[in-house]
């Protein structure tokens, strides 16, 4: 009975991640037509936050009790997993090619499995180890690295900051999980002690959403912004878009959907499953890319694809081993201790 809920609760927590990477890599599909058409990478960045976090204000307000009970954690999350990502991949691609920076920020899920095993002390399982390795080298052929490759030192460190961020994205999300365990490892019931009730992921996003858009609000500088550009249209492989249309898009789906469903998604799975999942947006991003903007794919980059496909399904089909009671007591601390030092920063892709 046991395993069959168990079962049931990887196999939704398998589909939210793949909602969560098809939505994460539509952004930009979407938002490539706007910069052409003259907006500021950073001005779109900014808008999309901002817009999502303008519709995630009831939620807000209904969980504002969370800026009086977390205010770490929201502060970690809008730092890291919203603003962080964003500021840090931007950054990195005015100094180095997009691909190699995207392999980068992309190197998370292996980042993942170092805090999971040396921070938290909880073991890894080899598949989720091998699937991290084919994933990270089919995205080398995804993003045809050898096309472009440039030892910039300080774009090579801004991307690396950003796939950093990215882990913070997938720890934050867990550590709220995780609070609801007591320290056998078990899922606490009622109100067992030991047990903490976790925040609900909606506000937490909602938090983060907002915190991201006043980081990024400084960064962007939005006032200085050609906002009739967003009354035209845009062009998707010749064919001419409302930019209002792309807008929304980014903001609903690529925002306020991936963060929801990637937010569940690692609570239901484990954050080094979740991020190797999440490489798949590199794969999407790039077929949208082709279908949507007409930028094909080459048999290196199917071949990547397939790969990194593999690696996916290999890590989500074996379930990390459960922590046993030291190390159970170990990671919780060591969770405390992070969202103590994660207060002050965090952000997506």
């Amino acid at each position: 009975m046991h395993a069959s809920r168990g079962t049931q609760k990887r196999s939704a927590g398998l589909g939210l991640a793949l909602l969560s990477a098809f939505a994460f890599g539509g952004s930009g599909v979407a938002a490539k037509p706007l910069i052409e058409a003259g907006l500021d990478p950073l001005h779109v960045v900014w808008l999309r936050v901002a817009g999502a976090a303008l519709i995630m204000l009831p939620v807000a307000w209904r969980h504002r009790n969370l800026v009086r009970e977390r205010p770490a954690l929201l502060a970690g999350f809008g730092l890291f997993a919203v603003a962080g990502v964003q500021a840090c991949y931007f950054a990195a691609i005015s100094r180095i090619p997009v691909g190699v920076a995207l392999l980068v920020e992309y190197l998370a899920p292996a980042l993942v499995l170092g805090w999971v095993r040396f921070v938290q002390r909880r073991p890894v399982t080899r598949a989720a180890a091998l699937g991290v390795v084919l994933a990270v080298g089919g995205l080398a052929c995804v993003v045809e690295v050898w096309a472009g490759l440039s030892f910039d030192a300080l774009g090579l460190l801004l991307a690396l900051g950003a796939a950093c961020c990215q882990v913070g994205y997938f720890v934050l999300s867990d550590h709220g999980g995780q609070e609801a365990k007591g320290r056998d490892g078990r899922e606490s019931k009622g109100g067992d002690a030991g047990s903490v009730e976790p925040p609900p992921p909606l506000g937490v996003i909602a938090y983060g959403l907002i915190v991201g858009a006043l980081v990024l609000t400084v960064v962007a500088r939005p006032w200085g912004m050609d906002w009739s550009l967003l009354g035209g249209t845009a062009g998707m492989n010749g064919t001419g878009v409302p930019a209002w249309v792309l807008l929304g898009w980014i903001v609903l789906i690529a925002t306020v959907l991936a963060y929801g469903t990637g937010v569940v998604s690692v609570r239901m799975l484990s954050p080094q499953v979740a991020g190797v999942v999440a490489c798949l947006e590199a794969v999407i991003a790039t077929v949208l890319a082709w279908v949507l903007l007409g930028e094909h794919l080459s048999a290196p980059q199917l071949i990547g694809g397939f790969v990194v496909l593999t690696g996916a399904f290999i890590a989500q089909s074996s379930a990390p081993k459960p922590p046993s009671g030291p190390v159970a007591a170990g990671a919780g601390a060591a969770a405390a201790a992070a969202e103590s030092e994660l207060s002050a920063e965090r952000a997506s892709h």
